[in-house]
């Protein structure tokens, strides 16, 4: 305990933070004798800290980027990169050891050879620039971000291999989640019946992780889920339905709800890009934005992008072994064995992932094939036309997106952005394939990408929305299997509704709908529930809050609290009943969303009437005596401004600078995950960065972070964002040059070194 408080000693800054000025923070940011530099190149600030950078050519433009990366969230990077090379014990000691053997065996970055022997020239040109300039910015400005000596962090460099490691992580397959956690249920008696249902429900786990598992495994889940683009809402709408007379589009991706926030806002200008929009930490891509003549944003398609194979059969021969060695703060350097096969690494040698003894378990992924996301977005924001944004994508690997565009003359469109075995059907048995089995294996000899798959432009509605659901067809043409679990349908029933409640759409309408927090599934499953409590006394007040709701999860909801809670009660109350793990606050596959939309009501009247009654009747008892003791859903469900060192143990609470009530849920519009209710809860994942553009004006873009755009602990510009989060009120992104001047007054001039 001694060593382990002499090791915090140093990170007081990082547990007490001074205020820092935006000022300050500027006047930090190295600008002189950049040896990566050409020619001069200017910097335009707003009060937000988002830049504007205009560079005389693309490589200095990409190590201006590189180089504002590295200022402004240089903590975060060097997490993400210990995530992504499964070095986390590090800086978490012993503690990380299982969870950073599992990330080795991951091995986001075994496929960055190959794909760095395949760029293009421009390609690798401005990754190597980008890279020289985040390099600078860690290892040649004054001291480093207070974490670092928090965590016993020193500055180091990054090469091009680690950022593609990071993409890889940011590309981290959604199923893997739901695979994992159902890899524990196989062997067991009733895991056939759970399967089936699994499929029926298209269940996702995107949900937190379990609280019953333990410590490594809540972790790598966490890890997994809060870091890859794993949710998303996207609307476009065509100039005809326009009230502006431009396109309009509208995307707002669901992560981690922990800060800094994992986007980055920024504008550029060189010969080749002209535009503005967010950027992942450390990655030189916009992943979502506006250029002069095309706006863009993606959803996560749920495809599922790996498979799962015995491989217990195997020849020895066909398995290769490697030794890593993990090196752990305060303790003692441990090794580890990564086993490699023809269908991936070996997943169950990882403690964190269960499997039944003596089974050997491989996962094959398109992560680990050479695909090339950056090149494809790099090309995308370049595109003068949905053609050529469409075309961009050829190659475009993980994580599989539905990309939505709209463009400046008028149309939009939606295309599949992915890299996927060329699948005929799935399993309906077991998610485990065989090995040995031919038929498991073909759908790998072919790979399928955005050029095979179908697209769709200028539909009749005049209006596309994408929010993670199971993919119908597009442009009259359906799609091959493509995967297993996706969302519910929630939230694109009920964008749909509000896009068609207007002949004409308007910015205004755009940014409200982002804000929605209506639920049409749960309206109704509320409504049957209602029903059936009817004549029972312990239910009264329960029954007397529902009667009549909409579906809101507005913050002042008295409705959706007492739904919610007599959710928490009686799910766990019909899986004991079913013969299932019913203990309070399990988390799974049967308590997300989709079961319960799925499976509720039907596994709730199948049961005896008296039965039915007696479980109605208990849970509703529950559920009115914590409906007692709060006032209504956002008295219990709370957004939280946090760091994300608020994961540490002991001294994790020092990071929350508090919280609020929040409305939305699992699938509103507005997402702000959970899980079964059964008292006061942070959302962590969810709805956390907005985007709207008009494209009958180059100055019509709006972004918004909750958060903020500096990962400076103390900056001003830190978390000043949430309170422009909470009213619904954006920043602009202008595109003109007169408007970015007026805007972004403050300046910064990067000189290049003396020659």
């Amino acid at each position: 305990m001694a060593l382990a408080a002499a090791a915090l000693l140093p990170g007081c800054a990082a547990l007490a933070p001074r205020p820092v000025a935006v000022e300050q923070r500027l006047a930090a940011l190295p600008a002189t004798g950049l040896a990566g530099l050409e020619r001069p190149v200017t910097i335009r600030w707003n009060d937000h800290l988002i830049p504007w950078i205009e560079a005389e050519t693309d490589r200095d433009l990409a190590f201006a980027l590189g180089l504002v990366h590295g200022h402004l969230r240089g903590a975060q990077i060097a997490l993400l990169r210990l995530v992504a090379r499964g070095r986390l014990s590090e800086v978490a000691g012993p503690f990380a050891t299982e969870v950073d053997h599992a990330l080795r065996i991951l091995d986001f970055g075994r496929a960055a050879p190959e794909i760095e022997r395949r760029w293009p020239a421009e390609t690798r040109a401005f990754v190597e620039s980008f890279v020289a300039g985040l390099n600078h910015a860690t290892l040649r400005a004054g001291r480093p971000p207070p974490e670092f000596a928090l965590l016993g962090l020193r500055p180091e460099p990054y090469s091009t291999a680690d950022i593609l490691a990071i993409g890889r992580l940011a590309g981290t397959d959604v199923n893997w989640l739901l695979y994992f956690s159902l890899l524990g249920e196989r062997g067991r008696p009733d895991f056939a019946r759970l399967w089936r249902r699994t499929l029926e429900a298209g269940a996702s786990a995107t949900e937190p992780a379990r609280e019953a598992e333990g410590g490594g495994s809540a972790a790598l889940r966490a890890l997994l889920g809060g870091l890859n683009r794993a949710g998303s809402n996207a609307v476009a709408v065509a100039a005809r339905r326009s009230a502006t007379g431009g396109a309009l589009l509208a995307s707002d991706p669901h992560l981690s709800l922990n800060l800094p926030n994992l986007w980055l806002a920024v504008g550029m200008r060189s010969p080749s890009f002209h535009a503005v929009g967010l950027m992942v930490p450390g990655l030189p891509i916009l992943g979502l934005g506006r250029n002069p003549d095309l706006a863009w944003g993606g959803t996560n398609m749920r495809a599922a992008a790996s498979d799962l194979f015995d491989v217990s059969r195997l020849p020895p021969a066909q398995i290769t072994e490697r030794r890593v060695t993990l090196r752990r703060r305060l303790w003692f350097s441990t090794e580890r064995t990564v086993r490699l096969t023809l269908h991936g690494p070996i997943v169950t040698d990882a403690a964190l992932v269960p499997a039944r003894p003596g089974e050997a378990i491989a996962l094959r992924w398109v992560g680990h094939e050479p695909t090339d996301e950056i090149t494809a977005l790099l090309r995308a924001a370049r595109a003068r036309d949905g053609a050529a944004f469409r075309a961009a994508f050829a190659g475009f690997g993980v994580s599989p997106q539905n990309m939505v565009w709209a463009a400046r003359d008028g149309r939009i469109g939606r295309l599949m952005a992915a890299t996927l075995p060329a699948r005929t059907g799935f399993p309906d048995a077991d998610p485990v394939l065989d090995a040995a089995d031919p038929a498991a294996t073909a759908p790998w000899a072919r790979l399928l990408d955005a050029r095979d798959l179908p697209y769709a432009e200028d539909p009749p509605e005049g209006v596309l929305a994408s929010a993670n659901e199971r993919p119908e067809p597009l442009g009259g043409r359906a799609p091959p299997p493509l995967g297993l679990f996706f969302s519910d349908g929630d939230r694109l029933e009920r964008l749909r509704a509000l896009l068609a409640a207007r002949e004409r759409l308007s910015v205004a309408d755009l940014m409200a709908l982002q804000r929605d927090t209506l639920s049409p599934k749960a309206a109704r499953l509320a409504a049957a529930l209602r029903r059936r409590l009817e004549g029972l006394a312990e239910a009264a007040p329960v029954a007397a809050a529902l009667d009549g709701w909409d579906g809101d999860y507005r913050a002042d909801s008295r409705a959706a609290l007492a739904f919610e809670l007599l959710l928490g009660r009686l799910v766990p109350a019909l899986l004991a009943e079913n013969g299932r793990d019913g203990a309070a606050g399990r988390r799974g596959p049967e308590t997300q969303w989709n079961f319960l939309t799925t499976f509720l009501l039907r596994d709730l009247d199948a049961l005896p009437p008296e039965r039915r009654a007696a479980v109605l009747r208990q849970a509703a008892a529950e559920a009115a005596r914590e409906l007692g003791r709060f006032r209504d859903w956002g008295d219990v469900h709370r957004q939280r401004v946090a760091h994300w060192l608020v994961n540490l143990p002991l001294i994790g609470g020092a990071f929350v600078q508090g919280d609020a009530p929040v409305g939305g849920s699992r699938e509103t519009p507005m997402k702000t995950s959970h899980g079964l209710v059964q008292g006061r809860h942070v959302a962590t994942f969810g709805s956390m960065a907005r985007h709207v553009s008009d494209l009958s004006d180059p100055d019509a873009n709006w972004v918004v972070l909750y958060g903020g755009q500096d990962g400076w602990l103390g900056s001003a510009a830190f978390a000043d964002q949430v309170p422009l989060w909470r009213e619904g009120r954006m920043i602009r992104l202008p595109l003109r040059p007169e408007t970015v001047a007026a805007e972004f007054p403050r300046v910064t001039r990067l000189l290049p070194a003396a020659r």
